[in-house]
C-alpha cells in the first residue's frame, strides 16, 4: 500500500519516560529528514537506542490522520507532532492494523508490537484531556527487524505474516557486546 512518511523525530534523552513523580525533562526533540534503523537496537541517536534486548518500542509511529483529528479536537491547529514524542509521522495507514504483524516500510522490516499508549504527560504536553482522547489513537510501538535508512516522502508499506517469536535475548546481548567492543576499540 502507498503511504507517506511525513516527519521523523528523535530525542537523545527522556522527558517523560520514568518521570511520573518528577518534572518533565528538557531534552530536545530533533526533527530529521532521514533516520537510521538498526535491527534489535532502535534508531541511531534516539533515547531508546540499545535500551534492552527485544524492546517493543525500538521505534514508534503516529498517524498523520490522528494528528489532524487531535489538532481539531483540541482547537490547536499549529500543534507540532514533536510534542507527542513518537518517532515517525506516517500517513495513509491505520496503525492499529499493524499490531501483531510484521511489515516492511521502504525496505526496512518491523514487528508491530502494540499501541503506543498515551500517558498522563499528554495532558501537559498537548492540552487537558489529550491523554483520554489519545487512548486507542496513541500510535504504534514496533521492533526493528532489519537495518536500513528511512527517508521522508511517499513509499510502500508491505504487510507480512503474523509475528513469529523473537530470537533469544542471549543472542542479541552477545552480538551487541561484540559490536560495542569493536566500535569502542577494545
Amino acid at each position: 500500500m502507498h503511504v507517506t512518511v511525513e516527519r521523523f523525530f528523535i530525542s537523545p534523552g527522556h522527558n517523560f519516560f520514568g518521570r511520573r513523580s518528577l518534572p518533565a525533562g528538557t531534552h530536545p526533540t530533533v526533527e530529521s529528514t532521514t533516520i537510521r534503523c538498526r535491527a534489535g537496537w532502535g534508531i541511531e541517536g534516539d533515547r531508546f537506542y540499545g535500551y534492552r534486548p527485544d524492546y517493543n518500542g525500538q521505534i514508534t509511529f503516529f498517524s498523520a490522520e490522528a494528528l489532524a483529528a487531535l489538532r481539531a479536537h483540541c482547537a490547536l491547529p499549529a500543534l507540532s507532532a514533536a510534542v507527542l514524542r513518537r518517532n515517525v509521522l506516517l500517513g495513509g495507514v491505520d496503525l492499529a492494523t499493524l499490531i501483531g504483524r510484521t511489515f516492511t516500510l521502504a525496505g526496512v522490516s518491523f514487528a508491530g508490537t502494540g499501541e503506543a499508549r498515551p500517558c498522563h504527560w499528554m495532558n501537559h504536553a498537548v492540552a487537558p484531556g489529550a491523554e483520554e482522547w489519545l487512548k486507542g489513537r496513541g500510535g504504534l510501538r514496533a521492533r526493528i527487524l532489519t537495518d536500513g535508512e528511512l527517508a521522508l516522502g511517499a513509499t510502500e508499506l508491505t504487510l507480512a505474516e503474523k509475528i513469529s517469536q523473537p530470537d533469544h535475548a542471549a543472542r542479541f546481548i552477545r552480538e551487541r557486546t561484540v559490536e560495542l567492543r569493536f566500535e569502542g576499540g577494545v
